[in-house]
This record gives structure tokens, C-alpha cells and sequence, in this order.
């Protein structure tokens, strides 16, 4: 598996290069498109982008935990965690490796 880390920054280019939008543009793009996606997510909303997948908040309720060190029980709060969910087709895209 490779390392790369795909970035804000590799994403505002890849719209620079593809769309012909200045990068200041692209930039401004991909940060409002982000902001945009966050904010539904904080409400409570799903983000839904076709062929890639879903994002969503989902409520854990309370429950016991274990330190793995001591053994002890550890009291874990109520959370709100984000949870992705692939599409069937990015699901088969990466167990195809990508191939086109």
C-alpha cells in the first residue's frame, strides 16, 4: 500500500489542472465545499455523494471500558462519532485496485 496523503491542497490542484479555475479559486472551492459538508454533518445530516459514499453522525451511548494496560474499569461518555459508509462502486474500485 502506498503512503501518499491526499490533501486540501492536492485536492484545490486537481481542480486548478482540471476544472481552469485559478488555483486562489480552487482553492476557495474546495474549502467552501468542506465547510459545507461539515456543517450538515454538526446538524445531525448525512452527506450522501453518489459512487463514493455516505458520511454520518452516529450517537454511542454510554458504557464501561477497559484500561489495556491496568484492567481497569474506565466509565467512556456519551459521544457523537462520524461514521463513513462506501458506495457499492467505491467499495469494488478499491478491491479492484484502482484498475480502470
Amino acid at each position: 500500500m502506498g503512503e501518499k496523503t491526499l490533501t486540501r491542497m492536492d485536492l484545490s490542484e486537481a481542480v486548478f489542472r482540471e476544472v481552469g479555475l485559478s488555483r486562489n479559486e480552487s482553492a476557495q472551492l474546495v474549502e467552501s465545499m468542506l465547510n459545507h459538508m461539515s456543517d450538515a454533518l454538526v446538524r445531525g445530516e448525512q452527506v450522501k455523494i453518489s459512487s463514493f459514499g455516505t458520511f454520518s453522525v452516529r450517537e454511542k451511548s454510554a458504557r464501561v471500558g477497559r484500561n489495556p494496560k491496568t484492567g481497569e474499569e474506565v466509565p467512556i461518555q456519551p459521544r457523537r462519532v462520524l461514521t463513513f459508509r462506501p458506495s457499492h462502486l467505491m467499495k469494488d474500485r478499491v478491491a479492484a485496485g484502482n484498475k480502470k
